[in-house]
């Protein structure tokens, strides 16, 4: 096929065409013309997302991990990064029609300090560097830790884990080849998993001045999942028996756009993901792009952190030469017309149109 408009994150228009599957700057005779004018995005990109965990809860079954897939493609998010499934969907690999997906393998925590059934929980710590290590064989690239959750014995948010133990499993998921990323709302917990060599941090909701100063010393990246802390309040009206950690909740949703800004200000890496899964529906990658133009990105960056810088942090090709051909054609500029995400024009994922026309709404 043959395409021509304005490839992103550039703003010239272009000719592209795609042959067996891959994308190529060298006029391909007899091509089919895909579209003549528009915006090409690399494939967009949700970096924190669970495919294979129900909406509302629970495990997913086959069909519906595999429509959880299709509603993140039709979205036009060609590449998740699952951060954390109880189930194995290494099946949906062998689909060329659903979105391509990097594994964490399943959350590790402790005995009742996260959700129920959907982690690895270890009663002893010391065991947090060989689970580690397990998990990293198992994923893709990837480790899931908790990093901090509800104690109740103490009535809020607390770590899990020791700063020694800490070191020692980041510095296992290393050794196999994994990078590590951890879900963390409090403040408490952010100092022991940046100094251990964390690699990113989920929500960060916690983040202040000092410990934004040490990601930026560490290189730690932050998906700050916004369009799943805008459910804190809501948490906090279910636990209004733990009066402390309500309170806590609350504020931590109320200054979280501005501690997204000052961590962007500082120039700690951010990238886009939604946490659809459990209580996030699926498909909302625009929203979360959104979210992150009104903390402070600019339209350009929000969107570069759901697609091409993603891809990049990822390790994921964008638009190049031999690249595989998986990405999204839009009739108006994203950046400036930020309706236009939820419209895209044509989905092309491995050389395939796979979605065409306005994408259903799911939420």
């Amino acid at each position: 096929m043959h395409l021509r408009g304005v490839v992103l994150p550039g703003d010239e228009v272009r000719d592209l065409w795609v042959r067996d599957g891959v994308v190529t700057f060298e006029r391909v005779a007899d091509a089919e013309t895909l579209c003549d004018s528009g915006w090409i995005v690399p494939g967009l990109v949700d970096a924190h997302c669970h495919v294979g965990i129900r909406y509302g809860g629970g495990h997913e079954d086959r069909e519906g991990a595999i429509a959880q897939a299709e509603i993140e493609r039709d979205a036009g998010a060609l590449l998740l990064r699952d951060a954390g499934s109880p189930i194995d969907t290494h099946y949906l690999d062998e689909r060329a029609d659903l979105p391509r997906i990097i594994r964490a393998g399943r959350h590790i925590a402790r005995p009742k300090r996260y959700i129920r059934e959907l982690g690895v929980e270890l009663d002893d710590e010391r065991d947090l560097p060989q689970i580690v290590a397990e998990q990293a064989r198992y994923g893709d690239g990837w480790v899931k830790i908790v990093g901090d959750w509800i104690d109740r014995s103490v009535g809020d948010l607390r770590p899990l884990w020791s700063e020694a133990v800490l070191k020692a499993a980041i510095d296992a998921a290393h050794a196999n080849g994994a990078r590590v990323t951890a879900h963390v709302f409090g403040e408490d917990a952010l100092p022991g998993l940046i100094g251990a060599g964390i690699d990113c941090l989920e929500h960060g909701t916690g983040l202040t001045d000092d410990t934004i100063a040490m990601m930026v010393e560490h290189g730690t990246a932050l998906v700050p999942t916004l369009v799943n802390i805008d459910t804190f309040p809501e948490i906090a009206d279910s636990a209004s028996k733990f009066s402390t950690y309500a309170a806590h909740m609350r504020d931590l949703h109320r200054r979280v756009r501005s501690t997204v800004a000052a961590a962007h200000d500082a120039g700690v890496p951010i990238y886009a993901g939604t946490d659809a899964g459990g209580s996030i529906r699926h498909g909302r990658i625009a929203d979360e792009i959104a979210a992150l133009t009104a903390a402070g990105l600019s339209p350009h960056d929000a969107l570069g952190a759901a697609s091409w810088s993603a891809r990049a942090w990822l390790r994921r090709p964008t638009i190049t030469e031999s690249a595989p051909a998986d990405f999204v054609v839009y009739d108006e500029d994203p950046r400036t017309t930020p309706t236009a995400l939820t419209n895209p024009r044509h989905v092309v994922l491995r050389g395939r149109v796979v979605a065409t026309g306005p994408v259903t709404d799911h939420r």
